[in-house]
């Protein structure tokens, strides 16, 4: 038996909480080194990451081909700042356009730049080209929505942790059920200028509308004269075994909201992705980020976009996807209430009689497998694509094994 004075990982612990806020809850593994779907902790013990950053490592830790695109990227030059262009820009940019049958993409860092993007450039779409009048642009989100931390994004979360007393909140937005889409019709008026949705909602547990409501939402959008905005942040770049989850319904939205993944889980990319009817009411000097669209980022993401256009991923998604929602069905009855998701996504309800989620993910731990919970006793799985069955059968043999 391994005492825990002779142990690494909690002082690592400890001194990690001493001087840092604390706005995470993390379980507690120090991870040293990681490579595939396996990390290894400080103490030397493995883990299979169930996890896969919330889908910013879905082609695995450390893939070959992009580690081996920012070891050179790291030897050339680095950050430019978009005051110039660099040698990098024009081939991720076209790349990425390619990848989503668009004209053009806007480059940011992380995923919640992304989103305030995409509410920017909505707004003055719905200026310049709808003629909604001055100041008056409305937005229509969904309740449960995910889309990030910043204080306008917060500001039509209607998730307690997230939104209250961080106040006074960004007008603007009008939050209608997820998957209701005659409540969504109701909210819409001549102010309107965008749906803002997840095709599938992540955070919320991994909640997959009901059939026909992406179709509906493009049609509604279409009628109207609304932007769709698609937050495929998380649910995009292979996740569900499509390139995008909207592909499952032939939706294609105006704009594509992407990052996480887009970053190959090297470095933070984002970006979104709309025909030029709609990127070009941005002008020079209304939008911008020093290191959006830096040659390090370009780098990766050049790689990570010829990846997801060989739909090896996607298919691996799908394939093993398939595989771990049928053995998790398995389980319901037997300690899952309910299992939910598309490709190598689940949300799993643990019946809260036996533990809470966050227990659930402290006795996964033990047995050497990596997820998180969300609310009350649900628990995210998203391994990276790469995963394979012998792996799956690892980390549903232990989630059987908690649930006895």
């Amino acid at each position: 038996m391994i005492l825990d004075d002779v142990l690494r990982t909690p002082a690592a612990i400890r001194d990690a909480e001493r001087h840092t806020a604390h706005n995470y809850h993390p379980l507690p593994v120090v991870i040293a080194t990681a490579e595939g779907s396996w990390v290894t902790d400080i103490d030397g013990r493995r883990y299979l990451d169930f996890l896969a950053g919330y889908s910013a490592l879905n082609f695995g830790h450390r893939h070959p081909a992009l580690t081996a695109a920012a070891h050179a990227q790291l030897d050339r030059v680095t950050l430019t700042s978009r005051a110039f262009v660099h040698d990098q820009f024009a081939e991720f940019c076209s790349g990425l356009a390619d990848l989503c049958g668009k004209d053009q993409v806007l480059p940011m860092n992380t995923g919640a730049e992304a989103v305030e993007t995409a509410i920017k450039i909505s707004r003055k779409w719905g200026y310049q080209v709808k003629g909604v009048p001055t100041d008056q642009a409305t937005i229509v989100v969904a309740a449960g929505n995910f889309h990030g931390r910043t204080t306008t994004i917060i500001s039509f979360s209607d998730d307690p942790d997230a939104h209250d007393d961080f106040g006074p909140y960004t007008p603007g937005f009008r939050i209608v059920p997820y998957g209701d889409l005659a409540a969504m019709a109701a909210a819409i008026d001549e102010t309107t200028v965008a749906v803002l949705i997840e095709p599938i909602q992540g955070e919320q547990g991994v909640v997959v509308p009901p059939d026909g409501y992406l179709p509906g939402v493009r049609a509604l959008c279409t009628d109207r004269d609304v932007l769709f905005v698609a937050d495929e942040i998380q649910s995009g770049l292979g996740r569900t075994g499509d390139t995008f989850a909207c592909d499952h319904e032939s939706v294609v939205p105006d704009i594509y909201i992407l990052g996480k993944a887009l970053g190959g889980g090297i470095v933070p990319v984002s970006a979104i992705a709309a025909n030029t009817d709609v990127l070009g009411v941005i002008k020079p000097g209304q939008h911008g980020s020093t290191f959006g669209g830096n040659p390090l980022a370009c780098a990766v993401a050049i790689e990570v976009v010829k990846l997801l256009k060989t739909g090896v991923y996607q298919a691996k998604a799908k394939e093993q996807g398939a595989y771990l929602h049928a053995e998790l069905e398995n389980l319901v009855g037997d300690g899952l209430l309910a299992v939910r998701g598309r490709g190598l996504w689940a949300g799993i309800d643990v019946d809260p009689a036996l533990m809470t989620g966050r227990e659930a993910c402290e006795r996964l731990a033990e047995r050497g497998i990596l997820a998180k919970d969300t609310h009350g006793s649900t628990l995210r799985l998203a391994p990276p694509l790469i995963i394979d069955k012998d792996d799956i059968d690892v980390a549903v043999a232990a989630l059987k094994a908690i649930l006895k």
